[in-house]
C-alpha cells in the first residue's frame, strides 16, 4: 500500500463514535481513533440518494420519532461496544489488518450486522490516526513517494433524475475542465461556468440560485447538454479544448421491464436505442465521460456499448460496480465499461476501496473519486484522488458542501509544489488523440 513502517507508538488506545449530521441534515456516524503516542484521527461517512443494489448499507435505527427513522445510534453503539474492544491494543498499521478485523467482526457479506457506516467511519479514522502518528498527510501515508497528480474535477452543474424530478431524466450534466493547466485553474473554470449557467437559466425565466446543482424544466434531455455547452462558452472557455462535458445518466433509475423510461421525452427506449443515442451524442458534442449509461442489470448492453464507443469516450460504472473489487473484476472480464466510480461508503472499508482502484488501474481503466449527496466535512476522497491510478474527482459545483474537498486539494497542490502535476486529458485514458 506504500505505507511507511510504523513504530510501536501506533497502538490503538481508544475508539469512539458519535452521531453527527451530514450536509443534507441527516444523521451519520463519525468515529475517532486515538493512538498510544497521542495521535488522533477522525472519519465520517456520507450517504447517497441514488444507491446501487450491491453497495453495503447504512445501519439505520428506523425509529420514526428520531430524524424520520434515519438515526444511527445503533451503528454508533456497535462502534463503542463491539468494535472498540476488538481494536484496542492493535497497531493502526497496516490498514489491511484493521479492515480485515472489522470485516470479520461483522461476519456478513454486506456489512449489515455492524453497519457499513460504522465500519467505514472506523476504517477512515484509523488511517487518519496512523498518518498523523507519522506526521504525514494521508495521501503520502497511503501513497508513499507517489507519483501523485492533481485530479481533474468533474463538476455536476445541472441535475435531474432522482435528484430533481421536475427536470431532465438523466441525473447529472457535468463540466470537466481537462484542458486547463492546473487544479486551481480548473476550480476557477468551474466557478465561472456555474455562474454563467445561472445567468443563462435566469434569462430563460428559471429561478436558479447558487445553492448546488441546478434544476430546470427543459424540453428534452439533449437540451441539458446544449445548455451546459452554452454556459462553457459564455464563461469564455473553449468548448472541446479547455472544457468538456460529462453525463451521469443513472439509468438504473430509468430501467423498467427491460426498457428505459425517458419521462421528460414521453417515450421508452431499448438498450440498443439508448446505445444509439450515446453514439450520436458523442459525435455531436465534446462529451468525454458517461457514467451509468445503461442499467446495472443490463450487462449485455454494457458489453455492446463498450465495444461500440469505448475507445472514444470514458464509460463509468457506478451502480454497476459499487466500488466492489469483485464487481470490477467481472466488468473487466466481460469488457463492460472502461472506468469505475469510487465511493468508499459503497464498499465499507478503505482497504477494499484502494483494492478496487488498483484492479481498475491494472486493467488500464480510469478511477473517478466521487462525493455523495449527503456529504460530510471528511476529506479522505480528496487525498485518494491524488494517488497513482486515480486522476479524477466528481463533485457538485464549487460551492457549499463541496468546498472542504476542493480546499483540501488546493492545500495538497501547494504542498506538492513542483510535484503538483495536473492530470488533465491524461486522466481519460480511453480517449484517442483525435478525441482531445
Amino acid at each position: 500500500m506504500g505505507q511507511s513502517e510504523m513504530k510501536n507508538t501506533d497502538i490503538i488506545s481508544r475508539v469512539w463514535a458519535r452521531e453527527v449530521l451530514n450536509f443534507r441534515g441527516d444523521p451519520t456516524v463519525e468515529a475517532e481513533i486515538w493512538l498510544s503516542d497521542g495521535s488522533c484521527g477522525r472519519g465520517a461517512v456520507p450517504a447517497g440518494i441514488s444507491v446501487g443494489s450491491h453497495e453495503v448499507g447504512q445501519l439505520l435505527d428506523g425509529d420514526p420519532a428520531r430524524f424520520a427513522g434515519k438515526g444511527v445510534l445503533r451503528a454508533v453503539q456497535n462502534v463503542r461496544e463491539i468494535i472498540a474492544p476488538a481494536l484496542r491494543g492493535m497497531r493502526a498499521s497496516p490498514q489491511e489488518a484493521i479492515d480485515c478485523k472489522l470485516i470479520k467482526l461483522d461476519g456478513t457479506s454486506n456489512k449489515s450486522r455492524l453497519g457499513g457506516n460504522a465500519i467505514l467511519a472506523v476504517s477512515l479514522a484509523t488511517a487518519q490516526a496512523a498518518a498523523a502518528s507519522q506526521k504525514l498527510p494521508l495521501y503520502r501515508y497511503l501513497g508513499g513517494q507517489g507519483p501523485f497528480a492533481l485530479p481533474v474535477p468533474a463538476f455536476d452543474m445541472l441535475t435531474g433524475g432522482a435528484h430533481a424530478r421536475n427536470s431532465v431524466d438523466f441525473q447529472e450534466y457535468l463540466v470537466i475542465p481537462a484542458g486547463v493547466p492546473s487544479y486551481r485553474a480548473a476550480l476557477e473554470a468551474g466557478f465561472a461556468i456555474y455562474h454563467a449557467l445561472i445567468s443563462l437559466l435566469q434569462k430563460r425565466g428559471v429561478s436558479a440560485q447558487p445553492t448546488g446543482p441546478l434544476a430546470a424544466p427543459l424540453r428534452s434531455n439533449r437540451e441539458g447538454v446544449e445548455v451546459i455547452a452554452s454556459a462553457i462558452e459564455a464563461a469564455g472557455y473553449s468548448l472541446g479544448e479547455q472544457c468538456y462535458i460529462g453525463i451521469d445518466a443513472a439509468t438504473s433509475e430509468l430501467y423498467q421491464d427491460g426498457k428505459y423510461v425517458l419521462r421528460c421525452e414521453r417515450r421508452k427506449v431499448t438498450s440498443a436505442e439508448l446505445t444509439d443515442l450515446w453514439s450520436e451524442w458523442i459525435e455531436t458534442y465534446p462529451i468525454i465521460s458517461i457514467e451509468d449509461p445503461l442499467s446495472e442489470e443490463d450487462w449485455s448492453g454494457w458489453q455492446v456499448l463498450t465495444r461500440r464507443i469505448g475507445e472514444r469516450v470514458q464509460l463509468v460504472g457506478d451502480d454497476l460496480f459499487t466500488t466492489s473489487p469483485e464487481q470490477v473484476k467481472k466488468g473487466i472480464a466481460l469488457g463492460a465499461a472502461n472506468a469505475v466510480l469510487i465511493k468508499p461508503n459503497q464498499i465499507g472499508t478503505l482497504s477494499e476501496t484502494l483494492e478496487t482502484i488498483r484492479i481498475a488501474s491494472g486493467a488500464g481503466w480510469a478511477a473517478m473519486l466521487s462525493t455523495r449527496s449527503g456529504e460530510t466535512e471528511d476529506t479522505t476522497i480528496a487525498d485518494l484522488a491524488v494517488l497513482n491510478g486515480c486522476g479524477q474527482i466528481k463533485t457538485g459545483p464549487p460551492i457549499a458542501k463541496n468546498i472542504p474537498k476542493h480546499n483540501r486539494l488546493l492545500r495538497i497542490e501547494e504542498e506538492l509544489g513542483d510535484e503538483a502535476k495536473y492530470k488533465g486529458a491524461q486522466a481519460f485514458r480511453k480517449l484517442t488523440p483525435e478525441s482531445t
